[in-house]
């Protein structure tokens, strides 16, 4: 399905368009968390996600001439908005109509349309795929997408080139696309290297995909993490997880908040609740792994200002 090479490859088309985005430490969260910290900071990439990683590398990948549809909270949404702004591909958007609106305004100024639905009676892969069949588009979802997962996966690549000999890999889990590029990176450069995902608890649907080896569903999860409300993990991304991902964890929205400000606060890195789920499960002591070198992937900082729980 999806290896090393085609994370590779990515990596090669990505090259002067992603941002190779930096690595932080705190010697606040060593001493807080009882272990050496790398924070890869996806935040600081295009669109404030690691999204445009797969995004361009799917669509640089179709033909010409092919207009692009996809369905998203937000990340993916700007991720493919921007990608096909880049690439000359016109892009539809679908999108809950309770999305941050930070998220929509950004979308739409990357020029993509946007058609909001309701969520409580209507599911977005359905609606796409009648757009899609209306106007002739192509579906790239978010994370069940082979060049998605390869182009996610050069997150972590990125993050074993700059950080020698991790000991643990956090990734936070929606769809898994993040997750199994990351894993997939991982086993191949740092085998021994443990891959753990994090899940908020109210959509805690990957985690029960993963313990009793059948894929699990939740609808419409209330969770302040956004990007993590997805229904399930995907056709692609459920095998993989499974067979290379460690274990999965979850944080209760406490948590995912506490750990959020204290970032917010002490590194001064500006997260959105997504980004701070998997660092939440070490700030809170969910998970503890005493003098290891520890990577904890920040996946974006488009949050709501306005909104912000505090």
């Amino acid at each position: 399905m999806v290896g090393i090479d085609d994370i590779r490859n990515a990596a090669e088309r990505l090259k002067g368009l992603a941002h190779v985005t930096a690595v932080h430490t705190s010697r606040m969260v060593d001493a807080h968390c009882g272990a050496s910290v790398f924070f890869k900071c996806e935040n600081y990439q295009r669109v404030g996600a690691f999204k445009f990683r797969g995004a361009y590398n799917a669509l640089s990948r179709l033909p010409k001439g092919a207009g692009v549809l996809t369905y998203s909270s937000g990340n993916h949404a700007q991720a493919i908005a921007l990608a096909g702004s880049l690439l000359g591909i016109p892009t539809l958007i679908v999108m809950p109509d309770d999305a941050p609106a930070v998220k929509q305004r950004a979308t739409r100024e990357y020029g993509a349309e946007i058609v909001l639905y309701d969520k409580h009676t209507t599911t977005r892969e359905e609606l796409g795929a009648r757009l899609a069949q209306d106007r002739g588009l192509t579906v790239v979802p978010p994370y069940d997408h082979a060049d998605i997962i390869a182009g996610q996966g050069t997150v972590a690549l990125e993050l074993h080139e700059q950080v020698s000999e991790m000991d643990v890999l956090l990734a936070p889990c929606g769809g898994g696309g993040l997750l199994s590029g990351s894993a997939i990176a991982t086993k191949a450069l740092r085998p021994n290297c443990r891959v753990i995902g994090v899940e908020p608890a109210a959509a805690d649907d990957a985690t029960r995909s993963f313990k009793t080896g059948e894929l699990q569903w939740v609808h419409n999860p209330d969770t302040i993490a956004d990007g993590a409300r997805t229904p399930s993990l995907g056709k692609l991304t459920f095998p993989i997880i499974r067979e290379l991902v460690d274990d999965m964890v979850t944080v209760d929205d406490a948590a995912i908040i506490t750990g959020m400000r204290f970032i917010w606060e002490r590194m001064k890195l500006v997260v959105e609740p997504t980004g701070a789920l998997a660092y939440a499960a070490l700030h809170s002591g969910r998970l503890k792994f005493p003098g290891k070198r520890v990577g904890v992937i920040i996946s974006g900082g488009n949050v709501d200002v306005a909104a912000l729980p505090w």
